[in-house]
Parts: C-alpha cells; sequence; structure tokens
C-alpha cells in the first residue's frame, strides 16, 4: 500500500547536508537532492522539507535513518492509509527520538490501552506529564520555534522508485 508524507529537517549543520540526502537516498531507492535554506532559529544551521512517497512504513525508514546524526531536529510525517495508521516522527537533541500514531487530520491519537496505563499507574498530578508525554508536548515546544522559521521556505516532491 503506497502513501505519503513529509520530511521537516530543522536544523542541521551544512556538513551534516550530504549525508542527510545520501540517507533518505538509501531508504527512497533513488538520489535525493535538497534545496537547503537558512534556519534562522539557529545561526549556522540549514534546514529543507521535502514531500515523499513509497510503500507503508516508509515514515519509520527515514527517521530511523536521520537518527543516526545526533544532531540534527527533524520530524518525519506518513499519512494514514488503508489498514495503516499515520505516524509523525520527531527528534529533538537531548530529547531524543518521539513517535505517535495519527489520525486523517494529523492529530496525535493515544490508544486505550496507553491511557489506561497511565490512569492505573499515576497519582492525578502525573497523569497531566504522562498525556503531556504520550502527545509529545515537549517535542513540540522544542520544534515549534524551528518550525516557525521555515515559514515560506521552499518544498522538494520525492518519490519512492521501485
Amino acid at each position: 500500500m503506497s502513501t505519503r508524507g513529509v520530511v521537516f529537517v530543522h536544523s542541521s549543520p551544512t556538513a551534516v547536508c550530504p549525508h542527510v540526502e545520501w540517507a533518505m537516498s538509501g531508504v527512497l531507492g533513488g538520489k535525493v537532492s535538497l534545496q537547503w535554506t537558512p534556519q534562522s532559529a539557529a545561526h549556522g544551521q540549514l534546514r529543507t522539507e521535502v514531500t515523499w512517497s513509497g510503500p507503508a512504513g516508509t515514515g519509520g525508514a527515514l527517521a530511523s535513518a536521520l537518527r543516526a546524526w545526533p544532531m540534527l531536529r527533524f520530524e518525519v510525517t506518513e499519512e494514514p492509509s488503508p489498514g495503516v495508521d499515520g505516524q509523525r516522527f520527531c527528534y529533538v537533541p537531548g530529547l531524543g527520538m518521539w513517535s505517535g500514531r495519527t489520525s486523517a487530520n494529523g492529530d496525535i491519537v493515544v490508544g486505550e490501552d496507553q491511557l489506561r496505563a497511565v490512569v492505573a499507574g499515576a497519582a492525578a498530578a502525573k497523569v497531566h506529564a504522562s498525556i503531556d508525554a504520550l502527545l509529545g508536548s515537549a517535542w513540540d515546544a522544542a520544534l515549534e520555534p524551528f518550525r516557525l522559521a521555515g515559514d515560506g521556505a521552499p518544498v522538494t516532491w520525492l518519490h519512492q522508485v521501485g
């Protein structure tokens, strides 16, 4: 089943940019050339956005490939496809990787079992913090200045080969 998504590299050192393109090329099965622009939220860093298409699970493979460079800040989204939930992956230095399932409109979906575990294992004060963790609130807060700095930036379209 084919799906699509977006990779947002919110910040990357210049020297790492070719490695990001190489890693994405390996996942997508064809040469990837990205258009990099300065990241105004982090002096000396570059940013890029790219839309991709490929089989379900490609978003996770892209996120896995990009986390090899722990100095990157990135998000990878994968839209839902028949029988497969959507996904969002976020990586922030110091916080690490976070992922969550997404609905058709992009909202984070928290499963019944996840909520039951939070309620059963936590006092009322910890419930709020546990739900924030399930929703990736710390990652959103850390990435928001980088998202805003990318408004109006060019986007590249990629398609998986094979």
